[in-house]
């Protein structure tokens, strides 16, 4: 299947590779035109401009946009709503706010247009571990594209298979769900971040009581000089909480035991602070995932070691770069 990718930063251009590793055919653009090179020597099609992407496109078009939120976004999803023609469809793969692409999607609907938010997860892992991705747009419209969602996704793998109810959709199985209509995908990936929030919290305030037990405010008696890196790596071995932040944790701390390279400075990217407005919105208590959200703001003024660790899983599963000492 022919897909159109704008943005080719470090998930944009792992999408690439993973399609056409599966035979579909890409047709690039980026404002730096060195990765649209890079892949065109792999067997992409570079373009050299938005309108040079939607001519090389084979109609109806399909063109994935995988840029920052927000302006970035917006500007060049009105571009190619602009370039496109009826029947072609635009999909959104970022971390778009929700009502964004309900907004977006109404105003394209009037030019015969689809659109397709698609909550992406996988970071920069996603090339050799797949994408999982929450869809949400018109069924017709999400089932044609099936092929590429199909190839990005991890497949079945070898994580034991849930027993689920006959008739039971088994997309879901190999790693991607049509959620619902338009703004649906994001959302479900909204309230999938602030969850992450929540998880990376949980382990870096653990460690960082793991870490205190050896300070010198506690009585020599009770003094344990604890191995960190080891202790995580013994938690991914059967233990309740061994997840893929743990795994990201224990190379971390197998790396750089101290954590001296990172400041414990943490972002916020939005969808936190999305999952908390929803909360208040539908008047559901979310206190875990405020508090964590809350700690990356303190994070910003008082650093301690578990901020630290927070920033090595962030730099583990999507290469963000935090600042450094």
């Amino acid at each position: 299947m022919q897909l159109g990718v704008i943005g080719l930063g470090r998930m944009g251009a792992n999408i690439v590779r993973r399609l056409m590793k599966d035979g579909h055919h890409c047709v690039v653009w980026d404002r730096d035109p060195k990765p649209g090179q890079e892949l065109a020597a792999d067997g992409a099609t570079a373009a050299d401009s938005l309108e040079d992407l939607v001519s090389k496109l084979d109609r109806p078009r399909a063109a994935w946009v995988m840029l920052p939120a927000g302006g970035p976004t917006d500007d060049t999803v009105a571009k190619l709503g602009e370039l496109m023609e009826s029947g072609d469809v635009i999909l959104d793969g970022g971390n778009t706010f929700y009502r964004d692409d309900i907004r977006r999607a109404a105003a394209l609907s009037s030019r015969g247009l689809s659109y397709v938010d698609v909550g992406t997860s996988g970071g920069v892992w996603g090339l050799e571990r797949g994408y999982c991705m929450m869809i949400g747009g018109e069924k017709a419209v999400v089932d044609r594209l099936d092929p590429i969602f199909a190839s990005l996704a991890p497949g079945l793998g070898d994580i034991p298979r849930t027993k689920r109810p006959d008739g039971a959709d088994p997309r879901v199985e190999r790693g991607y769900i049509h959620t619902g209509p338009v703004g649906s995908g994001h959302f479900v990936k909204m309230v999938h971040n602030g969850i992450e929030y929540g998880l990376m919290q949980a382990y870096a305030e653990g460690v960082d009581i793991l870490k205190g037990k050896g300070g010198e405010t506690i009585p020599q008696t009770d003094r344990f000089d604890l191995n960190l890196g080891d202790i995580a790596e013994v938690w991914r071995r059967g233990s309740v909480i061994s997840s893929w932040l743990l795994d990201l944790s224990a190379q971390a701390l197998a790396d750089h035991p101290s954590l001296d390279e990172f400041t414990g400075v943490v972002a916020d990217s939005g969808e936190g602070r999305w999952t908390v407005e929803a909360a208040v919105e539908e008047a559901v208590p979310a206190d875990v995932l405020t508090a964590a959200l809350y700690a990356r703001f303190r994070s910003r003024q008082i650093h301690t070691f578990g901020e630290k660790l927070l920033s090595a899983m962030r730099h583990g599963f999507g290469g963000h770069i935090e600042e450094k000492v």
